[in-house]
């Protein structure tokens, strides 16, 4: 007889009763399985000239960025504010505005990141990638202020400046 490790009770991460197609801005966050670093490598930690922000993608960042960049075209009421592609993460504002969604529903932030996360993993199979490359989920929170929306912009703008001491910094 084995002894089976208890596994904790799944926390689902979506507010109860929140309809996640209402136009609002939404901070998204999207991490790689087991944390891998493959999408883009830090340099200089702050140092580098600022149009390079400090990182450079991989194949597969670049692919990420492409798909992220393309998802206006597949939902035209989403748009992109502002997003940074670290080593093993992405953090994106995303915008739903309140134009109609035509015959179709309107899409919920979870259909748009479920098509970037599915179309991303397809391309870079293409070029290399031999295994699942995000995470079955993802982080989101409804921005609900300006204060709110400036803090999270400037969290995105120094994320690769604080690498080394984000919570999701692994060794790459």
């Amino acid at each position: 007889m084995c002894n089976k490790k208890e596994l904790p009770e799944r926390k689902h991460p979506r507010l109860d009763h929140y309809d996640y197609s209402s136009p609002g801005a939404y901070f998204v966050t999207i991490c790689t399985k087991k944390r891998r670093c493959v999408l883009s490598r830090i340099v200089g930690r702050g140092l580098a000239p600022a149009e390079t922000d400090g990182i450079e993608y991989t194949a597969f960042g670049k692919i990420a960025e492409e798909q992220l960049l393309l998802l206006k075209d597949r939902y035209p009421c989403l748009s992109i504010d502002r997003y940074v592609i670290m080593p093993n993460h992405i953090h994106i504002i995303l915008v739903l505005d309140g134009d109609a969604a035509g015959a179709s529903p309107r899409p919920t932030i979870m259909d748009a990141i479920c098509a970037y996360k599915s179309l991303t993993t397809r391309e870079c199979k293409k070029v290399g990638m031999a295994e699942k490359l995000f995470q079955t989920s993802f982080y989101e929170h409804v921005i609900r202020s300006r204060e709110d929306y400036d803090e999270i912009v400037k969290y995105i703008h120094e994320n690769p400046m604080r690498w080394d001491c984000d919570e999701l910094y692994t060794e790459e």
